[in-house]
């Protein structure tokens, strides 16, 4: 993982990654979890319901349930995994260079607990031509509460 000057910390019930087994993360994570989070590994194109979820909400870290993304920020790449514009916050995610493919790439990593996430390209809609390539296995989606509406009863006066 590279080095973030203004890398948040993780929650305060979450240990840093190093203070983590690897049986711990087992015991967290379902094996497709463990395999794209802590082995960068990466789940079928098309496999993630996510990859289709439209409704307003946060997109958080499966590991570590902190704050990635947000819904606004999604779009539909045609790439086959969900796919957004630009996290949360700058300091959500952390990057490094991935030299595994010919070509190589900008892995993307939860800066609280440093799972795998995905990849980042510059091939993005605008604002920011960038396109978060995620595992919808190394999220998890938590839908917007919906607004309570107020009601109005007709009073005799």
């Amino acid at each position: 993982m590279s080095s973030n000057p203004n890398q948040r910390s993780a929650p305060a019930d979450f240990p840093p990654p190093a203070a983590k087994s690897d049986k711990d993360w087992r015991a967290i994570l379902t094996e497709d979890q463990y395999r794209v989070m802590r082995h960068q590994g990466t789940e079928a194109a098309w496999s993630s319901a996510l990859n289709g979820e439209k409704r307003s909400g946060a997109f958080l870290c499966a590991a570590c349930q902190a704050p990635l993304f947000a819904s606004d920020d999604k779009y539909d790449s045609g790439s086959g995994w969900p796919s957004f514009t630009r996290p949360v916050d700058k300091q959500a995610v952390d990057t490094s260079v991935d030299h595994k493919l010919i070509v190589p790439r900008t892995e993307v990593h939860c800066s609280a607990c440093g799972g795998h996430l995905g990849h980042v390209f510059e091939d993005g809609p605008r604002p920011t031509g960038l396109r978060y390539c995620i595992n919808g296995v190394a999220l998890d989606f938590k839908p917007e509460a919906p607004q309570a509406t107020a009601s109005h009863t007709p009073t005799d006066d």
